[in-house]
């Protein structure tokens, strides 16, 4: 099936689900396991990457035209990392505390494997409202398992859930944080990078088991069985 055959609740499904960057691509790893201590540290990196990547998708699909094919990724990588400086500009100015918290992994968004290539294999080849669609799904999917690996995380590590959400926020949101495990101890491990590997393997595991048991084709309604009567 070609790009321009794929309908777009396919492109979707396939930048939220069957293609996802971090459990099916195993891209932006980096930043993944890093950063993912807490739920807001993950949104925060997330929104930042999905704004980045719908940028980036929208600026080459509107000029795939005009791009030479012998220096288009050069072309990409810069305009990916005018993005970039943008976003970290933004954060420096709006959300500080949280921007110093997630550091060098703002500018390292410039070698995110998947958003150079999203611009290559797509957004390169197809019109701008496919462009968006799929910027938005891949993005929102990287961002999904950013926040859910920084929710798994936290709650193992702390015994909360989201915790400093005053950093993106603002000063109002500080009641938001959630004790799930009051007088928790804490459980270091969770906040190491082994953790970190070990719950995103949990999250892989977890997705492959879901998409056997949507894969698998359903039972066969025997005669006798009265929901066979019934349409009889």
């Amino acid at each position: 099936m070609s790009q321009q055959q794929i309908t777009y609740g396919e492109i979707a499904r396939e930048g939220l689900w069957t293609r996802n960057t971090a459990l099916v691509q195993l891209l932006g790893l980096c930043p993944l396991l890093a950063v993912t201590t807490t739920t807001v540290n993950g949104l925060g990196l997330g929104i930042a990457t999905l704004a980045v990547l719908l940028g980036s998708n929208i600026l080459v699909s509107l000029c795939r035209h005009l791009i030479p094919q012998a220096i288009r990724i050069p072309i990409y990588v810069l305009i990916i990392a005018t993005l970039v400086t943008t976003v970290e500009l933004l954060m420096r100015a709006w959300f500080y505390e949280l921007f110093h918290i997630l550091g060098i992994f703002i500018p390292l968004i410039v070698t995110n494997c998947a958003i150079i290539a999203r611009a290559e294999a797509f957004a390169s080849r197809n019109p701008l409202p496919r462009a968006i669609v799929d910027g938005f799904s891949t993005g929102l999917g990287f961002a999904a398992c950013l926040v859910v690996l920084g929710s798994m995380r936290e709650l193992v590590g702390h015994g909360t859930l989201l915790a400093d959400a005053h950093l993106m926020f603002g000063e109002g949101a500080r009641g938001l944080t959630l004790t799930v495990i009051p007088e928790y101890p804490g459980f270091l491990l969770a906040l190491l990078p082994p953790g970190a590997f070990i719950a995103l393997g949990l999250l892989v595991a977890l997705k492959n088991v879901i998409d056997r048991r949507l894969a698998q084709p359903a039972p066969a309604t025997e005669p006798g069985h009265p929901a066979a009567t019934a349409t009889d």
